[in-house]
C-alpha cells in the first residue's frame, strides 16, 4: 500500500495539539521528529517531552486529497496561513521485513550472542539468547547494553545470583541465567518491563529462576552475588544507598547507562564502598564495575 505524508515545523507546545488534529482528519500515525539533532535525556514520570523546534510528520494514504488537509490545518488555527510544509509520496515496501532485515545476531564478549527469533544462531554451541527488538526495551544494540553484556560474559557466575537493576526486556537478567547463575531477580518502576522480561524469559527457558518486581515491592532485604544496573546517571547517584545494599560484601557491581563525562561524579558515590576498576569507554558512554569491600 503507497503512501503520502506531511511534514511541518512546530514548537513542542503546539507538537501534541497538532498530532491530535491530524489522526482527527485521517492520519493513520503521527511521529514527532528532531529538527535540531537535540539530544533529550531522562524525562520525568509520565511526561513526553519534546524538542523545543519538533517537526511533526502526519502518515495518510495514498488517495488523501492533501490540499484539503493542508486547508484543515489552516482552518484549525494551529499553524499560519502561509506555514512552511513538505509533502511527499512515500515508496510502497515490505516495511515489516525491511524492518527484520535490519538486525542481525550480535556477540558480546567471548562467549554470549543476542539473536532475533528469525534469524538462525551463528554458533549452536555458544550462549545464545534468543531476544526479538522492541518498542521499548533494549536488545543490545546501545553502547550501553553492549557494556554490560560484555562484563556479565567476563565473570564466572556458575551458582550465583544476579539483581539486575532496571531490568527493561530482562536482558541483561536472561543473559546471567544463560551463562550460569544459578537465579537473578529483575527490578524496575514499569509494569512494562515486568511482562517484556517475563515474556523473554519464557522465550529462552529459564522462566523458573529469575523473580520479577516493581520496585516498590522490592524485599527490603534482597542481596546478590553480582547486581548491574544500566539506567542513568542520575538514578545512579540518588539510588546510590538502595543499590550498595543490594550487593554482598565482595560482590560484583556493574554500573552503566552513564555518559563518560559523567563517570567521576557516579564514581564519588560509590567509591567508598567499592574497590572500583577502571572505567571502560564505548563511544560516549562508559561502564564503571568493583568489588564490594
Amino acid at each position: 500500500m503507497a503512501w503520502v505524508q506531511i511534514r511541518l515545523n512546530s514548537t513542542d507546545k503546539q507538537a501534541e495539539q497538532i498530532s491530535d488534529f491530524l489522526e482527527e482528519i485521517g492520519a493513520v500515525s503521527v511521529t514527532f521528529m528532531d529538527s535540531q539533532d537535540t539530544p533529550i535525556f531522562e524525562p520525568l514520570p509520565g511526561e513526553t517531552r519534546l524538542w523545543g523546534n519538533t517537526d511533526v510528520v502526519g502518515l495518510f494514504d495514498a488517495e488523501t486529497d492533501m490540499k484539503a488537509i493542508v486547508e484543515a490545518l489552516i482552518a484549525s488555527r494551529l499553524v499560519e496561513a502561509d506555514f512552511a510544509h513538505k509533502i511527499e509520496q512515500i515508496e510502497d515496501k515490505d516495511w515489516e521485513r525491511e524492518w527484520m532485515d535490519n538486525f542481525h545476531p550480535m556477540q558480546f564478549g567471548k562467549r554470549l550472542w543476542i539473536c532475533p527469533s528469525w534469524r538462525e544462531v551463528p554458533d549452536p554451541n555458544a550462549v545464545n539468547v534468543m531476544l526479538d527488538p522492541g518498542l521499548a526495551f533494549g536488545t543490545g544494540t546501545h553502547p550501553t547494553t553492549a557494556l554490560c553484556l560484555q562484563w556479565l560474559d567476563s565473570l564466572d557466575l556458575a551458582g550465583k545470583t544476579v539483581i539486575d537493576f532496571g531490568c527493561g526486556s530482562g536482558i541483561l537478567a536472561i543473559a546471567a541465567l544463560k551463562l550460569g547463575a544459578k537465579q537473578a531477580i529483575g527490578i524496575d518502576i514499569d509494569p512494562q518491563a515486568i511482562l517484556a522480561s517475563t515474556n523473554n524469559a519464557e522465550a529462552n527457558g529459564v522462566a523458573d529462576r529469575l523473580q520479577l518486581f516493581l520496585a516498590k515491592d522490592q524485599p527490603q532485604d534482597l542481596q546478590a552475588d553480582v547486581v548491574v544496573a544500566n539506567i542513568l546517571a542520575g538514578p545512579l547517584k540518588e539510588l546510590a544507598p538502595n543499590i550498595i545494599t543490594l550487593v554482598k560484601p565482595q560482590g560484583d557491581l556493574g554500573l552503566s547507562g552513564i555518559l563518560a563525562t559523567q563517570a567521576e561524579s557516579v564514581c564519588e558515590a560509590y567509591a567508598p564502598d567499592f574497590n572500583l576498576d577502571p572505567v571502560v569507554e564505548k563511544e560516549e558512554w562508559c561502564r564503571i564495575t568493583g568489588m564490594k569491600k
